[in-house]
């Protein structure tokens, strides 16, 4: 099989230097399954000099750094981007992969070193990936490898907000996100990375645009047709969870391939205690979140974890005693690269300062079964309640953005609207994150209504709040809106 294959292969995957074995193909088919030991083990046996095989085992460091978050093989894998970019600068330049492979590598350890906080050299990583795509793409227009990364960093660089496009335009980065999804489409007719592409296209209509029941349906295809890819299972689930059908996700981790021959994601650990605590089965959710903090090495969601232990003891309406020093913990350990550490970190913050009172409990467990999609529950919790039961600002603001949540997700747009607009209107004297979030919601809701000129105002409406611990996704997904207008 893998010979025929090998033979029918299109002429430019033998360029000189840049050659997809049968052995290079299994590997990578192995990497996309989260099967690196075997993958490393076939790519030993392969020519050092051949360029895809050093892409390929730049990937398998990649994808062993970023599972792992270990600092230590962090430190002692880095060196490895300058050997291989030196040794692919060595390679037949007039071969259309050498620009992709070099930009591959440059967004590999891009990826990599965000995970570790070195944000600076990882946008010049990503600045140098572009340029080495765009070159390739005037030279190369029809080699559709290309527009897999190119796509994605168009897609980037179209939903940076406005008050920055100024920055990407100076550093030479140019692109729309309409333009970035007709590349991602482009690049799934190449046979070889067809898969990833999906998947990345899939990522950004979840993380940047807006995810559709279609788009659901596609990722459980996917995960069906492909049951032995680990990948695969925790992508859909991340997807999933993301687009609030935890459910869904949940079904995902529980039938993921496992074994020795997959590489260890501590992560689904955190994400399983994210699902049962949205859920309300504390106890269980504390054992995975416990289960997590015992074997992930790295220093990112540490403070989510502990946070999250707190709840899980603090929701279940166990002593204070018991359920404070997971706060302490969030305070003094881990660091807050992610979005999650940081929100996890100003929750800490101020409940040792002022406590929280029994609404914000009420409010807690509202949102994270609306989170989850679990409504039913979410809605039992509020149902009692009005806003004149709460005392500041900040919880009436939280009560009418998780009804209205509630609601959008229940697909009730209208019942929806005059909670986010109340949300809105008493968010925006102190900026509270609240409004933001509200403001987006709006912006989806006439979005899906057609009416242009008030989904227009409210995205505008969203990027206009500062300084609030959601603002990099809030400000990504209404520029994403507001160019699909």
């Amino acid at each position: 099989m893998f010979l025929f294959l090998f033979l029918s292969l299109p002429a430019s995957l033998y360029a000189q230097g840049f050659t997809w074995t049968p052995g290079l193909l299994r590997a990578y088919t192995d990497l996309q399954k989260l099967k690196v030991q075997s993958a490393q083990q076939i790519l030993v046996r392969e020519a050092p000099s051949n360029g895809i095989r050093i892409f390929l085992d730049d990937y398998a460091d990649m994808l062993v750094l970023v599972t792992t978050d270990d600092d230590k093989a962090f430190a002692r894998l880095s060196d490895r981007e300058d050997d291989r970019l030196d040794e692919l600068n060595d390679l037949d330049k007039n071969s259309p992969w050498q620009r992709v492979t070099l930009a591959e590598v440059r967004l590999h350890w891009a990826f990599a070193k965000l995970k570790f906080g070195k944000e600076i050299s990882a946008s010049w990583d990503v600045i140098k990936a572009y340029k080495l795509l765009v070159e390739n793409q005037k030279l190369f227009p029809d080699f559709l490898p290309t527009y897999k990364s190119l796509g994605t960093l168009h897609i980037m660089i179209g939903s940076v907000p406005d008050n920055y496009a100024w920055v990407a335009h100076l550093l030479g980065l140019r692109g729309t996100i309409r333009q970035g999804q007709q590349e991602l489409v482009r690049a799934q007719q190449d046979s070889i990375f067809r898969l990833e592409t999906r998947l990345i296209d899939l990522m950004v209509r979840a993380y940047v645009l807006k995810f559709t029941d279609s788009e659901s349906q596609v990722v459980q295809q996917l995960v069906n047709e492909h049951a032995d890819n680990l990948l695969l299972h925790f992508f859909g689930a991340t997807i999933e969870q993301k687009a609030g059908h935890s459910e869904q996700a949940l079904s995902y981790l529980l039938k993921r391939p496992t074994g020795s021959a997959y590489q260890s994601l501590p992560i689904i650990d955190n994400i399983l205690g994210d699902i049962y605590l949205q859920k309300g089965e504390y106890g269980i959710a504390n054992d995975h979140f416990q289960r997590f903090l015992t074997s992930y090495r790295g220093q990112n969601f540490l403070k989510d974890s502990y946070y999250k232990l707190f709840l899980s003891h603090w929701l279940a309406d166990e002593p204070d005693a018991q359920s404070r020093p997971f706060l302490q913990k969030v305070l003094t350990t881990g660091r807050t690269t992610v979005e999650s550490d940081k929100a996890a970190q100003k929750f800490a913050e101020t409940y040792v300062k002022k406590g929280a009172s029994a609404n914000q409990k009420v409010l807690m467990r509202a949102r994270l079964a609306s989170d989850g999609g679990f409504t039913d529950s979410a809605l039992a919790y509020l149902r009692p309640y009005t806003e004149a039961k709460f005392t500041s600002a900040a919880e009436k603001a939280e009560y009418n953005y998780r009804m209205g949540r509630i609601y959008q997700r229940r697909n009730e747009p209208d019942a929806a609207i005059p909670y986010h607009n109340q949300a809105l209107t008493l968010s925006e004297p102190e900026g509270l994150s609240f409004g933001a979030t509200a403001a987006l919601q709006l912006g989806y809701i006439y979005q899906q209504k057609n009416d242009r000129k008030r989904a227009r105002s409210f995205f505008q409406k969203a990027l206009s709040f500062k300084r609030h611990e959601y603002k990099n996704s809030i400000d990504n997904k209404a520029r994403a809106g507001l160019s699909q207008l």
